[in-house]
């Protein structure tokens, strides 16, 4: 490591005391974590052009101090700060940090937090025995950057499970595989070079993607929601060539987009020479009625862009999505994004090349469907249980997440919730202008709790909502 400090000789301070008061606030401020070995003497007298006597001294005071510690033929070694030798203002700091840190944690124990997923289904030794695999193929490719578009064995299984599960015909040329699904909607603004244009997209929707927009210049034209989805009427009327949706299993409010109405999102497509982003993030995860096709399946007109991540149904630490491109626009991707690295790493996708060829994603899917449906069925039961009338269950056919409407005035229930443990999330943040949402609607995903967790959970939510103990709060 180098250190690099201002020394001013023609300070009175000496230089050996700068280099000391130097090291000793790096130390103090975190930056010399403990463990830390700094420069040798000789490299640091070479480095800084001082002589080894000035080092030495600043290094001496340093272990006198018992900031340091020297270990013979080893070096010198940063040690853990006792409070005593803390700054008195970052001391106070960090006591005052200390309690409201742990009190957090205690206050999450029943976090209903939208993403988590299950992680002891998780098949670890399957999926180790893939990357090991993998690993140990010995094919170069793998240690490279990779095929801009993707391992061409992934994208194979893609097309094939595509069809399978989701009714989707599309070669592996069509498939480009990218790392999340924020990175695949940024590629194709560039596709589609639609800086400073406008883009269509429901009104709440996922503002992660909605950022991605507004990062490339996009104006972003809000369509608002019906009981049954997007509003059409509102999409005819804004001119835009490019809607971002999420029909499967609206993002945040839930509702399925029926057949009748992704019939005429596609018309309209079709009749205004638009595309269509479908965004079909967690569809495997369907609990009531029958699957509908994605709108990619029912497009006979290549209009549909279709965007698909492994985040849910798999590991969100892999990192892996996908677009699906119409056939039309492959050699447009070629010409304007060709010469892009990979951004997913050929080894994760080769692993998961061999998870999927050899069949282990589907029965891993398959699982996960039984585990979620119980985690859904109890958190139904336990809402319906504990809130009877008092509450309005939104969006509850699909997914990894609710929405809960509190029929009462509510503006601080987060806070009534933390404060006995659960935690639930505002749907404020997936407005674009956030006023619009009301403060009696709270996001509860489930994912990653316990059916015992669910369902203590929500017996606490309505403790903290509607105990008459606590309405002083």
């Amino acid at each position: 490591m180098e250190l690099t400090p201002l020394l001013n000789k023609k300070l009175k301070s000496p230089l050996y005391i700068q280099l000391y008061q130097y090291i000793k606030k790096e130390i103090e401020t975190g930056g010399l974590p403990p463990g830390t070995f700094l420069p040798s003497i000789r490299y640091l007298c070479e480095h800084l052009n001082l002589s080894k006597n000035t080092v030495e001294s600043a290094y001496q005071q340093l272990t006198a101090e018992g900031y340091t510690e020297s270990r013979a033929r080893i070096g010198i070694k940063v040690l853990p700060l006792e409070k005593t030798l803390m700054p008195i203002s970052q001391f106070q700091d960090h006591t005052s940090r200390e309690p409201q840190e742990t009190r957090r944690e205690s206050a999450a124990k029943y976090d209903f937090k939208y993403g988590d997923i299950v992680l002891s289904h998780f098949p670890h030794k399957t999926w180790k025995r893939c990357l090991q695999d993998a690993l140990n193929s010995g094919e170069p490719d793998l240690f490279l950057y990779g095929d801009h578009k993707g391992d061409i064995g992934l994208r194979t299984e893609l097309a094939k499970y595509l069809f399978q599960a989701r009714g989707v015909r599309c070669s592996p040329e069509q498939i480009v595989i990218c790392s999340g699904t924020q990175y695949a909607v940024s590629l194709l603004c560039q596709l589609f070079s639609i800086k400073g244009g406008l883009v269509a997209a429901e009104n709440p929707g996922y503002d992660g993607v909605r950022s991605v927009f507004l990062n490339h210049g996009c104006t972003i034209q809000p369509i608002g929601l019906e009981a049954d989805g997007i509003d059409l009427s509102q999409l005819e009327e804004s001119r835009a060539k490019l809607v971002y949706i999420t029909p499967s299993h609206q993002f945040p409010c839930g509702m399925v987009l029926p057949i009748q109405k992704r019939l005429k999102l596609l018309e309209w497509a079709y009749h205004h020479g638009a595309y269509i982003i479908e965004d079909d993030y967690d569809s495997e995860f369907r609990y009531q009625g029958q699957p509908i096709p994605s709108l990619k399946a029912l497009d006979t007109k290549e209009n549909v862009i279709y965007l698909g991540t492994f985040s849910k149904s798999f590991l969100p630490a892999a990192r892996l999505s996908y677009i699906v491109l119409p056939a039309g626009l492959t050699d447009q991707f070629q010409e304007k994004l060709g010469r892009y690295s990979q951004a997913s790493s050929p080894i994760i996708q080769r692993a998961m090349y061999l998870f999927m060829k050899e069949g282990f994603f589907e029965r891993h899917i398959r699982k996960m469907k039984k585990v979620y449906q119980e985690k859904h069925k109890t958190l139904i039961s336990a809402i319906e249980k504990h809130f009877g009338d008092e509450a309005e269950i939104i969006g509850e056919k699909a997914g990894l997440h609710i929405l809960l409407r509190i029929k009462r005035q509510a503006d601080d229930i987060i806070q009534k919730a933390e404060k006995l443990g659960v935690k639930v999330y505002p749907v404020s943040d997936f407005w674009i202008h956030p006023h619009d949402s009301t403060s009696s609607v709270i996001m509860a995903g489930f994912g990653g709790l316990s059916e015992t967790e669910i369902e203590e959970g929500i017996s606490r939510l309505h403790k903290a909502w509607f105990s008459s103990s606590l309405r002083e709060w």
